[in-house]
């Protein structure tokens, strides 16, 4: 019996139940169960798989854990940095700031008032106003005839006649086209003098010829160039042309100013004003195309000696071309100084004041290449703005490639050599490239010309 108590006994201590409790009152605890919970803190697209699940457990023993504890500061132990005091000359690292910021303002200010000083109001009498609207008035415009081009070697021969300008719609068309080509694969002359009459009284700009030999043709382009000289000019003033720049490979449109009398000499002796010149070849052009337009001021000695440079400047059209809509293309001119704009007279382009003589401002040599000692044309005169200081007229038109450099050797497939005795002819070969690129806008459009006399001067 003490052997079955005793073995009771163990029975019982080994099987959990307190000694002396009968089997059938035996509680036995429930096990201890380790349930897996999402970890709320986990990465939800389980990239972290160590950390994505806890026990239960291990929960509410972190949960037991103070995560914030809260004590009270004493009083006296936090900084306060608004109380301490404070570098006097610290001041001046905020100082220093504010005064370079109101210098530039005030130096904006100062230029803003300077651009706007230079731009004098002055009294005018309106001497043209142009629009158009009952076609070219003929008492005022020449439709100039002429194979030469001013000297330029240009390809167009300039034509009266309706082909090449015209008004249509109450706009002012300058429209190139190709030459008949007949005229160019025959040997033949053409005397422009029995043919409308030429404009020029120089012999070469009146003949043109073909020969098939040595590869001399007709000019192969035609086109138009119109000027005011018998009927509108000005000493000091202001023009305003609005106009619509052509589009087109190697065209050369061009607003522009000559003198009606060569007071002092043949060009570039007597002065020309460029309100405008661009090119009609597109974006890619590298010296700049029809997104471009310039202005500069010929003057010189001779013609081997031009200062043009000295004045020339360029200026781009924001987002877009100026063969993309009208703009207005502006001189103004006064005995004081002379400025071109576009648009606005605040948007200027060239700006010359005639604050020294233009013999001086060209730089030009003591003497020339053969030793000729080289005289200022306008000395006598005493006055800064000569050869500027004479009556100038208006000229309008679209000239066709050249061989004086404005379009350069070797740049966009040129398709000729200004030196070759044969450019015009190899222009005239290439035609199935560049003519086409004249198709969509290839004229110069012009909607208004308005010209204003100062007053003061020619009876105005």
């Amino acid at each position: 019996m003490a052997e079955q108590a005793s073995s009771a006994t163990t029975t019982a201590t080994a099987s959990g139940n307190r000694p002396g409790t009968p089997e059938s009152d035996v509680i036995t605890p429930a096990p201890t169960i380790r349930r897996t919970v999402s970890n709320p803190f986990a990465t939800p697209y389980g990239s972290n798989p160590t950390s994505a699940t806890a026990s239960l457990y291990d929960f509410h023993a972190v949960a037991r854990q103070p995560f914030f504890r809260s004590r009270r500061i004493k009083k006296g132990t936090v900084e306060q940095p608004w109380k301490e005091k404070k570098d006097p000359k610290a001041k001046w690292i905020t100082i220093f700031p504010l005064l370079g910021l109101l210098a530039g303002i005030a130096l904006t200010g100062f230029l803003v008032w300077d651009g706007l000083r230079s731009v004098i109001e002055h009294e005018y009498c309106q001497v043209m106003d142009e629009t158009f609207t009952n076609g070219l008035d003929e008492k005022i415009w020449t439709k100039e005839v002429n194979a030469g081009g001013y000297g330029n070697g240009q390809f167009d021969v300039t034509t009266n006649t309706d082909e090449n300008v015209f008004v249509k719609d109450g706009l002012l068309h300058i429209k190139p086209t190709l030459q008949d080509q007949n005229l160019i694969e025959t040997n033949n002359i053409v005397d422009l003098t029995g043919s409308g009459g030429c404009t020029s009284g120089v012999f070469k700009d009146c003949h043109m010829a073909t020969n098939i030999t040595n590869g001399t043709i007709v000019n192969p382009v035609k086109s138009a160039r119109i000027n005011t000289m018998k009927g509108m000019s000005i000493k000091y003033g202001r023009v305003e042309v609005t106009a619509k720049l052509p589009s087109g490979d190697w065209l050369w449109p061009a607003i522009w100013m000559m003198p009606v009398n060569s007071t002092y000499g043949d060009w570039p002796r007597s002065g020309e004003i460029d309100i405008m010149e661009s090119r009609g070849n597109n974006y890619t052009y590298s010296q700049g195309g029809n997104e471009i337009v310039s202005s500069t001021l010929h003057y010189g000695p001779s013609t081997s000696e031009d200062g043009w440079y000295k004045t020339n400047v360029k200026r781009k059209a924001k987002l877009s071309t100026y063969a993309d809509a009208f703009h207005t293309f502006g001189l103004e001119w006064s005995e004081k100084y002379l400025f071109t704009y576009v648009d606005s007279r605040i948007i200027q382009v060239m700006y010359v004041k005639f604050d020294i003589p233009f013999f001086m401002r060209g730089h030009f040599p003591v003497a020339d290449s053969n030793g000729t000692r080289i005289v200022n044309p306008w000395q006598a005169t005493g006055n800064n703005a000569a050869p500027f200081d004479q009556d100038f007229y208006l000229i309008i038109n679209v000239a066709v490639g050249s061989t004086n450099g404005w379009f350069k050797d070797g740049h966009n497939s040129k398709p000729w050599v200004d030196s070759s005795t044969t450019a015009p002819r190899d222009f005239w070969n290439a035609r199935n490239k560049w003519y086409p690129t004249w198709e969509k806008g290839g004229e110069l459009l012009i909607k208004s010309v308005k010209v204003w006399q100062e007053k003061g001067y020619k009876g105005c």
